[in-house]
C-alpha cells in the first residue's frame, strides 16, 4: 500500500511539511494532534495561574464584603475545576486505551500503522 506522499505527481510539489514527499501524512498528523493536545494542556494550566491569582486579589480587596468574598472563591473553585477537568482528560484517554488494549493512545501515528497492517 502506498501513502499520498509516496505517489509520485511529476512537478507537483507542495510546501512545507507537506510537500515532503519522504515524509508520512500520518506522521504529520500525529505531531499535529499531539502538539494540539500539549498545547490546549499548558493554556488550560495557564488559565488556572490566572484564575487562581485574580481570585486571590478578589478576595484580598474584598475588604470584608461577603458578596465580593463569594465571587472570589467560586472564581477560585471554578478554576480549580477546570485544571482537574484537564488532568483528568488526559487519565481518562489513557485508562480508554489501556481499556480496548491500545497501550498508547496518544500516539496517533502508531494507531494509524497499527490499523493499516
Amino acid at each position: 500500500m502506498k501513502y499520498l506522499a509516496q505517489l509520485d505527481f511529476g512537478q507537483l510539489k507542495g510546501f512545507g511539511p507537506l510537500g515532503n514527499p519522504e515524509g508520512s501524512g500520518i506522521n504529520l498528523f500525529s505531531r499535529f494532534i499531539s502538539t494540539t493536545i500539549g498545547l490546549m494542556t499548558i493554556i488550560g494550566i495557564i488559565w488556572f495561574t490566572f484564575v487562581l491569582i485574580s481570585g486571590a486579589i478578589g478576595m484580598m480587596g474584598a475588604g470584608g464584603d461577603k458578596q465580593a468574598m463569594e465571587s472570589a472563591r467560586k472564581r477560585i473553585t471554578s478554576g480549580l475545576i477546570g485544571l482537574v477537568v484537564v488532568i483528568a482528560a488526559l487519565f481518562i484517554l489513557d485508562l480508554v486505551g489501556t481499556l480496548f488494549g491500545i497501550p498508547n493512545i496518544l500516539n496517533i501515528g502508531e494507531l494509524f500503522e497499527q490499523i493499516t497492517q
